[in-house]
């Protein structure tokens, strides 16, 4: 496994900007936004990450596919806009060769991110999750046709009302082992899973359906945003190693990315905060060769 650049880490880099820092700094991949990608352009953004001689180890995101839970024709327009738009994430991941699309599926239908909560949300959580199996159905051949793997995202419960229904490793394996695993795949981010009493078993039976391995710490206290609670490595409560032998156990040889949503993180010299990262990522979250032999 090597080590992977997540842009927003480095939020104040431009796309062009991340790629040469990761060039710069000796890393051999990134992990790519759809915002930041529109900003450039498709084109010379996948251009540009080829003439680097670095590998895309994701772009973020695809999904949010819960709002077709609303009634009538307010859900109907809702699904099949979350289907159109995921189309267009599948084919940019295409045309920038990312070893995946990572799908966060959304959160209640009608509550938005960060939003108070509207008159008319639904509070059906079950219908939720099955709206997401629904698209699915229609995004997995879609994305399995043009090489592209879809990595359901499980995130902290405390992200369930807004932003992903899918909580643990568990659900999102149930959903996506239906499908051959090079069309769906699974995330492993430190930050949403380190709590759960069942995650090395889950990380197990996941496999090879292990699409990408992102880390950053969970810092405590959380902020008031709690969307902002990610830390450097080594800031917060996560044991590193033992997660990331599971993952290497587990077949897993893909990139380790960084994923860090922070203000002071993302206010400190990006430069700065690479260097800093391929420390933490050297001294807390690698494992010594010695302890495991992957089979």
């Amino acid at each position: 496994m090597s080590l992977s650049l997540n842009q927003w880490t480095t939020r104040r880099w431009s796309l062009p900007e991340a790629v040469d820092g990761c060039a710069r700094h000796g890393l051999e991949a990134v992990g790519l936004w759809r915002e930041k990608v529109a900003e450039t352009g498709l084109a010379r953004s996948a251009k540009l990450v080829r003439e680097a001689g670095l590998r895309v180890s994701s772009l973020c995101r695809g999904g949010f596919l819960t709002a077709g839970g609303l009634p009538g024709e307010e859900g109907r327009r809702a699904f099949a806009e979350a289907l159109e738009d995921n189309r267009r994430a599948v084919d940019e991941a295409a045309e920038l060769g990312a070893a995946c699309l990572v799908m966060v599926v959304g959160g209640l239908p009608g509550v938005r991110p960060g939003e108070p909560l509207p008159a008319g949300f639904s509070r059906d959580v079950a219908g939720a999750r099955e709206r997401v199996a629904e698209a699915l159905a229609s995004l997995a051949p879609y994305a399995g046709e043009r090489g592209v793997k879809l990595a359901l995202e499980p995130l902290h419960p405390v992200y369930c009302p807004d932003r992903a229904v899918l909580s643990t490793l568990g659900q999102a394996l149930d959903l996506a082992l239906p499908y051959p695993e090079e069309q769906v795949g699974v995330v492993v981010d430190t930050f949403h899973v380190w709590w759960d009493p069942a995650l090395h078993e889950q990380i197990a039976r996941a496999g090879r359906r292990i699409a990408s391995y992102q880390v950053c710490d969970y810092l405590h206290p959380l902020p008031a945003d709690v969307l902002l609670g990610r830390g450097m490595m080594g800031d917060g409560v996560i044991d590193f190693p033992p997660i990331t032998r599971a993952v290497a156990a587990a077949g897993y040889i893909g990139d380790v990315e960084v994923e860090i949503f922070n203000a002071d993180v993302w206010a400190a010299d990006p430069d700065e905060v690479v260097a800093t990262m391929k420390e933490r990522y050297a001294g807390v979250v690698t494992v010594p060769a010695a302890p495991f032999t992957v089979t």
